[in-house]
């Protein structure tokens, strides 16, 4: 079945290498990750080649050695020994053959080959646009961020002093997704009108529509700010850079300010991208009755660099998130367009966030009790009452969780707010 399999893998390969090479209309994105690698493909940019099937490219991204003798029964391929190259005879019977032998669920996720299947009729209900939608797309992969950051530095060497400031996850480096997080419907309202902003750059551009893209999030802690923003690299494809405060601010006269122009030139030079700021206040605290003057002019410098950023005029979307707005200077309130809050969640919220916790659990417990008992505590809570009950099964041989190990996660929830509480106090 390995074997089969492996073949398989080969022949998908092969296939779409020659359907890629046969129609220029077909681009990056229509090809998966793994073929991507095989075939050497790292950029966007400039006119296209021919694509190629090689030895060394199976062993190295496949770990399949002497590939050519895995398929030397196979009629419909062929290895040409200068260049150590494989390729596919002939493109309907290998297509026919591929789809004999079981490559109808590859097909529908892998769009060259979706593309052409829809193309010849040769499948039911296929759909090039629907597998494209869900094949990783270029711009999201590690691969495309370093050539972008590359490309960066070559020309302007001076940014490499932002880059230790901040830290650049890719799209497919992102754990949260959108649809693991509870949003309200307000929060909905708010990306969707982002994506329609994106979807109308150029139009909005004629019109000096401008101050669309900064977000100040408020609210509690755990209550999903950072999650919010970091899920956001996926719905609009885009980079996130996190600042790193600890390495921001600098004892040296002038330097936190250095610090602040150095995000942003990097940000704006790097575009598309997210620059989130966590922690907001932190750069942004009031001016008023500050004796600090270096601290006064850190935050000149931010309120400068905010104006001359935004989605529209330069394809940054700013994130900013603070655990206490009572502490943020007014300017750096009226520079934000959308200040989205962040509450502790309802009754209803909590259900739902511990139905989505407990999702592919074996579990016998009264979600709707538990969410009642749970009044005040964030969704960062919830997920550590979740991670302990679970804990406390796996120790008992169990994967059935019962009511009593999401007590034992509630109590562990007190526990440390009453010892937090008690060394404040003491």
């Amino acid at each position: 079945m390995a074997r089969d399999e492996e073949i398989l893998d080969l022949i998908e390969l092969l296939l779409a290498a020659e359907i890629f090479n046969q129609n220029q209309n077909l681009d990056i994105n229509d090809l998966t990750p793994i073929a991507r690698e095989v075939y050497g493909v790292q950029s966007m940019e400039g006119e296209r080649g021919p694509v190629v099937v090689s030895e060394s490219a199976l062993q190295k991204v496949l770990g399949i050695p002497d590939a050519h003798l895995r398929l030397e029964k196979h009629p419909l391929t062929v290895y040409e020994e200068f260049g150590h190259r494989l390729r596919i005879t002939t493109l309907p019977a290998g297509f026919n053959w591929f789809i004999k032998h079981n490559g109808e669920k590859r097909i529908r996720k892998n769009p060259v080959l979706a593309w052409y299947a829809e193309k010849n009729n040769l499948l039911s209900d296929i759909s090039h646009s629907a597998s494209r939608d869900i094949n990783p797309r270029f711009e999201d992969s590690r691969v495309s961020l370093d050539r972008r950051i590359s490309k960066m530095l070559a020309d302007d060497e001076k940014l490499r002093a932002g880059l230790d400031l901040i830290i650049i996850s890719a799209p497919e480096e992102v754990e949260q997704t959108l649809d693991d997080i509870i949003c309200t419907s307000d929060q909905v309202q708010r990306i969707l009108k982002l994506k329609v902003a994106l979807e109308n750059l150029e139009f909005l551009r004629a019109h000096q529509v401008f101050d669309i893209g900064k977000l100040l999030f408020i609210g509690p802690p755990g209550t999903g700010k950072t999650s919010l923003a970091f899920a956001l690299t996926r719905v609009f494809h885009m980079p996130i850079l996190e600042v790193r405060l600890p390495m921001v601010t600098s004892q040296y006269l002038g330097e936190t300010s250095k610090n602040i122009d150095r995000i942003f030139e990097v940000a704006r030079s790097l575009s598309p991208c997210i620059l989130f700021i966590d922690e907001f206040d932190f750069l942004a605290k009031s001016r008023i009755g500050d004796d600090h003057g270096a601290m006064k002019r850190a935050v000149n410098a931010l309120l400068k660099n905010i104006d001359r950023i935004g989605l529209i005029r330069n394809n940054v979307l700013l994130v900013g998130a603070t655990n206490h707005p009572q502490l943020l200077d007014e300017a750096a309130w009226r520079r934000f367009d959308e200040v989205i809050p962040f509450d502790l969640p309802d009754l209803a919220t909590r259900q739902l966030i511990l139905e989505r916790l407990l999702q592919g659990f074996s579990s016998g417990c009264d979600v709707s009790a538990v969410a009642r008992e749970t009044d005040g505590y964030s969704g960062a809570d919830l997920k550590m009452v979740v991670r302990e009950a679970i804990l406390t099964a796996l120790i008992d041989s169990r994967t059935q969780l019962t009511n009593e190990d999401l007590t034992t996660g509630q109590n562990l929830i007190k526990n440390r707010d009453a010892s937090r509480n008690k060394n404040c106090q003491g």
